[in-house]
């Protein structure tokens, strides 16, 4: 039995420029973390004495023989690319819900590779964990779906991500005070806005004539840059952070109709009007989770205003995908090794 542990993350700055249509001729940067809900695959070979030869159990139990015959997306595309011979069952847990913007789809897949080279008696990095978590969305599959989310969930932590025109991605770590990382996370308020949205509708409404948005994107491009700087400096206040957050929403607005509609709008304002400074929906839009920023003594006020929402309390976390569990008691038994290269 192999068990994978793979963080969400929750996206500040940048979002939109990750996308290879765009970040391939412009470049592009995301700042972002992942925090303390996690993706938990489990994974063993299934002996063959079973019915049939694998058997998937998430939001609903599939039991097949052949990859071809997989409804769940990213299964059947890991399974087949890795060419898996032996029969598996695997099994998915969240902490938080599909669909909601946390980057859930991406935890998944990235959290599955992991599992299934670790039940091979193998070791991914990081890096290849992550590019090859990107090739399998986006060219096996063929989701609209942009790079920053498996970055986060591979490596984890606080981080700049910088998505070059070569197609090369560098992650980085943000270097801060202790004091200054902790005042933020605590100044956070995450609610669930009680419905979910497929991310690749919202994701291709905003990609459509994305050159013709070159200066929207741009100019969240270079809040990344204001971000970390308002993180690293010892005399401005973490407000401004807030307020950037609230900039950065307004311009997300602009790339889509489906970027919000007046329901999210409404709970927006209410945050607002309570004392959050800023806020913004997590991940592509149109739904799921939303985030403000919120001083401290404007706190309780937000949460009065917004009680009939779920709020769900999180701490940053640093240390991305990881074998939790590693127990393999069967051998591998295929004649075809797995891959251990990523490709780009």
């Amino acid at each position: 039995m192999i068990i994978s542990r793979t963080p969400y993350r929750i996206s500040f700055f940048g979002g939109g420029t990750d996308y290879p249509n765009w970040f391939r001729d412009h470049g592009g940067s995301v700042l972002s973390t992942t925090i303390n809900k996690y993706c938990y695959i489990s994974c063993r070979k299934l002996p063959n004495f079973f019915e049939k030869k694998h058997r998937f159990v998430y939001s609903k139990i599939e039991t097949v023989n052949h990859w071809n015959e997989i409804e769940h997306p990213s299964i059947r595309a890991v399974l087949k690319y890795l060419n898996i011979q032996d029969g598996l069952e695997i099994h998915h847990d969240g902490d938080m819900p599909a669909r909601s913007g946390i980057g859930s789809s991406s935890a998944f897949t990235v959290g599955l590779i992991n599992a299934l080279y670790a039940l091979e008696g193998k070791i991914i990095s990081k890096q290849d964990l992550a590019t090859l978590a990107v090739h399998i969305e986006q060219n096996v599959i063929g989701e609209t779906v942009g790079s920053q989310d498996q970055f986060a969930a591979a490596f984890g932590g606080l981080n700049r991500i910088d998505f070059r025109k070569d197609n090369s991605v560098d992650v980085t770590p943000i270097v801060a005070q202790p004091n200054r990382i902790d005042g933020l996370n605590s100044r956070f308020l995450l609610f669930f806005t009680g419905f979910s949205r497929i991310a690749e509708t919202v994701a291709k409404s905003k990609v459509e004539g994305i050159q013709e948005k070159a200066g929207l994107l741009n100019t969240l491009h270079s809040f990344v840059d204001d971000g970390i700087s308002i993180l690293q400096s010892r005399s401005s206040s973490l407000d401004e952070f807030g307020r950037l957050l609230h900039e950065s929403w307004k311009i997300k607005r602009e790339l889509s109709t489906k970027v919000s509609n007046s329901q999210i709008d409404e709970i927006y304002q209410a945050g607002i009007d309570s004392g959050a400074i800023g806020g913004k929906l997590i991940g592509a839009g149109g739904g799921g989770f939303i985030l403000f920023y919120v001083p401290h003594e404007a706190q309780s006020s937000v949460r009065d205003k917004l009680k009939n929402f779920l709020e769900v309390g999180f701490q940053f976390e640093n240390r991305g995908s990881q074998i939790v569990l590693y127990n393999p008691l069967i051998s591998h038994s295929s004649k075809e090794p797995l891959k251990s290269e990523a490709i780009i």
